[in-house]
C-alpha cells in the first residue's frame, strides 16, 4: 500500500513574535519540522513520498531542511488548512493513503502515524483524535450511538451537550487516495474567514457512506502544537523526559532525570553513568562504563569505554580511546583525538591534537596542532606556540619525551624520543632524542639586595 504525507508549515507562527518561521523554533536541537519530517520517514520506511507544504520564510526552511529528501511545495496564499492540501494533491496521484499532519507538532511519534494508516487502509477516513480532561477550544467528535464518527463540531458552534465531549480532533488524519481529489474538489471557502477548511470533508465522508474511524496517540503531549515560546519550553521538557526515559531503559544511570539534555541522538554502552545538568549535542557515542561529572557539554563527539569525564568538562568534535580520564574543566576543541589512557587535566585546552596512549597533559596547558607520542608528560602551564598572526604550524613531541612546567614550544617544532623540555623554557629549535632542552635565561642572585619599602 502506498503512502503518501503531506506535512503543513507555511504558517507564519505570528504569537512566536519571530523572524524565523514557526517550524524551524527548535525542540531538542532539531527544528520542529525536522522532528515531523523523521517521524514521517520511520513510518514510511523505505518509501519516500513526503511533501511538505512551505509558505512563510519558504527559503528559510528549504535552505535548513535541504539535506531532507521531501518535495517541496509552495502554498503563495495561505487560505486555510484544505487549500494547503490542496497544493500537494497532484503530488499524491496513485497514492492508497495521504497522510496529513503538521509541521508543529514535534513530539508526534511514528507508531502513531502507522496506526493512522492502518485504520485508514485506503478506504476509510481516518482521524487521529485524543481524549482531553479540558476540551475548551477545541473541535469535538460527535458519534452516533452506534460509536460511529458524525462530525466534528467547534467549539464555538457546540452546544452545551456537545462541550461535555472529551473527544477532540488533532487535525491529523489519513485519507483514502481514490476519495481525495473529489473531496478536495468540492471544499468551499463559504465562511467568515474566507478559507478551506480540511475538516470539511468529514461531512462529505458521512453523507456519502465513507466510514470515518479514528486512532489515538500514546499520550496527549505526542498531538500538542507550538503557538508561543511558553508551549514550545513545555514540549521540550516533555521531550527531554521522554529521551532520559529512553536511556535508563538502555541501562544508563541518570542521576537526575530531569537534568539532561540531548540536543540530537545520544548512543550508550552498558553502566553509563551521567550525572546533573550534562548537555549532549549532535551525534555522540559512550561506550560501556563512561562516567560523565556534572555540567559537561559534549558535542559530536565518540568517548571510549571505561572514560571518566569530570566536572564542567567541554568537548567537541573529538575522539576519546578507552580507559581515559578528562578534566575537571578541561576544553577539548574540535579535531582533537585521544588514545587508550590519555590524561587531560583540569585546566588544559586542546585542539587539533593527537595524544598517545598513556600520555599526560594534566595542568593548564594548551596543546593545539600537535602530535603528541606515547607515555609523554606534559608539565602545568605548557603551550604550543603554533599561530604566527598568519599561519598556524605543527609541533611533534616524539614517545616518552617529558615537557617541563612553563614551557612553550614555538612551532613548527619537534621534541624527540624520551628527550626532556626543562621547565621555564621557549623552545624554538628541535630538541633531538634523548637530549636535555633547556632554553631559558641564566639566573643572578644579587647580594644584599635591598626590598623597596614603602614610604
Amino acid at each position: 500500500m502506498t503512502t503518501n504525507v503531506i506535512i503543513l508549515a507555511a504558517g507564519q507562527g505570528s504569537r512566536m513574535k519571530s523572524s524565523l518561521p514557526k517550524v524551524l523554533h527548535p525542540i531538542g536541537g532539531r527544528s520542529m519540522l525536522e522532528h515531523v519530517i523523521g517521524a514521517a520517514e520511520q513510518a514510511l520506511g523505505d518509501q519516500n513520498n513526503i511533501h511538505v507544504v512551505i509558505g512563510h520564510g519558504a527559503d528559510q526552511v528549504r535552505e535548513r531542511l535541504s539535506h531532507k529528501q521531501v518535495n517541496w511545495v509552495e502554498q503563495i496564499e495561505q487560505l486555510g488548512t484544505g487549500h494547503a492540501v490542496m497544493q500537494a494533491a497532484p503530488a499524491c496521484t496513485g497514492a492508497n493513503v495521504a497522510l496529513v499532519v503538521y509541521g508543529d507538532v514535534p513530539m508526534i511519534r511514528s507508531s502513531t502515524l502507522q496506526s493512522l494508516v492502518s485504520a485508514c487502509d485506503g478506504k476509510n477516513l481516518a482521524l487521529l483524535t485524543v481524549d482531553l480532561a479540558n476540551p475548551s477550544g477545541y473541535g469535538r467528535i460527535v458519534r452516533d450511538t452506534q460509536g460511529a464518527i458524525q462530525a466534528i463540531v467547534e467549539d464555538k458552534d457546540a452546544s452545551p451537550e456537545q462541550k461535555a465531549i472529551t473527544e477532540t480532533n488533532t487535525g491529523i488524519m489519513a485519507i483514502p487516495g481514490s476519495r481525495m481529489a473529489e473531496w478536495l474538489g468540492n471544499l468551499n471557502n463559504n465562511n467568515a474567514q474566507g478559507e478551506y477548511y480540511l475538516t470539511d470533508i468529514v461531512a462529505m465522508a458521512v453523507e456519502e457512506g465513507t466510514p470515518v474511524v479514528s486512532a489515538r496517540p500514546g499520550s496527549e503531549m505526542e498531538v500538542q502544537g507550538v503557538n508561543n515560546r511558553m508551549q514550545q519550553a513545555q514540549l521540550e521538557r516533555q521531550l527531554q523526559l521522554r529521551q532520559a526515559e529512553q536511556l535508563m531503559v538502555d541501562g544508563v544511570t541518570l542521576l537526575d532525570p530531569a537534568r539532561i539534555d540531548v540536543r540530537g541522538k545520544l548512543t550508550t554502552g552498558n553502566d553509563v553513568v551521567i550525572d546533573i545538568n550534562c548537555v549532549f549535542e549532535g551525534e555522540v557515542e559512550l561506550g560501556d562504563g563512561v562516567q560523565i561529572g556534572a555540567n559537561c557539554h559534549i558535542k559530536n563527539a565518540v568517548i571510549g569505554a571505561g572514560t571518566i569525564i569530570k566536572s564542567s568538562t567541554i568537548i567537541e568534535d573529538s575522539a576519546v580511546g578507552e580507559g581515559c580520564d578528562i578534566g575537571p574543566v578541561a576544553r577539548l576543541r574540535p579535531g582533537t583525538r585521544l588514545e587508550s589512557k590519555a590524561k587531560i587535566g583540569n585546566f588544559v585546552e586542546t585542539k587539533k591534537a593527537h595524544i598517545g596512549e598513556g600520555s599526560k597533559v594534566n595542568h593548564l596547558s594548551y596543546i593545539g596542532d600537535a602530535e603528541v607520542g606515547e607515555g609523554v608528560n606534559v608539565g602545568a602551564g605548557t603551550i604550543t606556540c603554533n599561530y604566527d598572526g598568519a599561519n598556524k604550524f605543527k609541533t611533534t613531541i616524539a614517545d616518552g619525551a617529558f615537557i617541563g612546567s612553563n614551557s612553550a614550544l614555538v612551532a613548527p617544532v619537534s621534541v624527540g624520543k624520551d628527550a626532556v623540555v626543562g621547565a621555564g623554557s621557549t623552545v624554538t629549535s628541535d630538541v633531538p632524542e634523548g637530549h636535555l632542552g633547556v632554553a631559558r635565561g641564566r639566573q643572578r642572585n644579587i647580594p644584599s639586595w635591598q626590598k623597596p619599602v614603602k614610604k
